[in-house]
């Protein structure tokens, strides 16, 4: 029994990873590559956080997926990798040096055909999907780009997933530094704030894991309100 979540230690993570993990060979040499990209491989979720939402996505019966933020291609292969072979993942971003990264694995990996890559500013991309009657009409939606944009993201995506739908949010923790009041930079202050807007949303159903750099999990309630 433990009253609070025990400390990650490295012992404790590599006995987790060795004990648990699942990683398809296509993902782990993508975060090989990744991983020699210098200070930018920080971008990447880590290979639980990967299997986790892939997890996830079997578990709602996600068939369609809307991703902020690709870099190159991590979390949008492991939740496609998850998909039915009809399903579809939108994957929006902005870089197309890091995301011909991502198209080389998602074709080695076969599911190149359930993945629609948008390059752009991803509020266009969303708004041209709300535009397009496309609301209620997502499963599944992954948060994981510039962080002040967050809660414009949110509020979009919000609209595109029908009842019962799921949006994760990545990096809600900001290295630590969202418990820091020291730590005032504009994309840190932008979690704090999402975070309690996210606590008092009754629009949503509200759970979050420590796991990676801290996930929260936004379920659409039925209706609205």
């Amino acid at each position: 029994m433990s009253r609070h979540t025990i400390a990650m230690t490295d012992r404790l993570y590599e006995y987790a990873c060795r004990t648990w993990l699942r990683e398809p060979a296509v993902l782990q040499r993508l975060r090989e590559e990744t991983a020699t990209l210098g200070k930018a491989a920080g971008m990447q979720i880590s290979p639980e956080q990967g299997q986790f939402m892939a997890f996830l996505v079997e578990l709602i019966g996600a068939r369609r997926i809307i991703e902020v933020g690709t870099f190159t291609g991590y979390s949008a292969l492991s939740m496609a990798l998850a998909l039915p072979a009809d399903g579809q993942l939108v994957a929006c971003d902005v870089s197309e040096e890091w995301t011909a990264v991502a198209r080389r694995y998602w074709a080695e990996a076969g599911v190149s055909d359930r993945i629609s890559l948008r390059l752009g500013p991803a509020r266009e991309t969303l708004d041209a999907l709300l535009s397009q009657d496309k609301e209620a009409s997502f499963d599944l939606g992954f948060i994981d780009a510039d962080k002040t944009s967050y809660d414009d993201y949110y509020e979009r995506l919000l609209r595109l997933l029908r009842p019962g739908g799921l949006i994760l949010i990545d990096n809600v923790f900001r290295g630590g530094g969202v418990a820091d009041p020291g730590v005032t930079d504009a994309g840190t202050q932008a979690i704090r704030d999402l975070n309690a807007k996210l606590r008092a949303d009754e629009r949503v159903s509200l759970a979050f894991s420590p796991i990676g750099d801290g996930l929260t999990l936004a379920r659409r309630r039925t209706p609205l309100r």
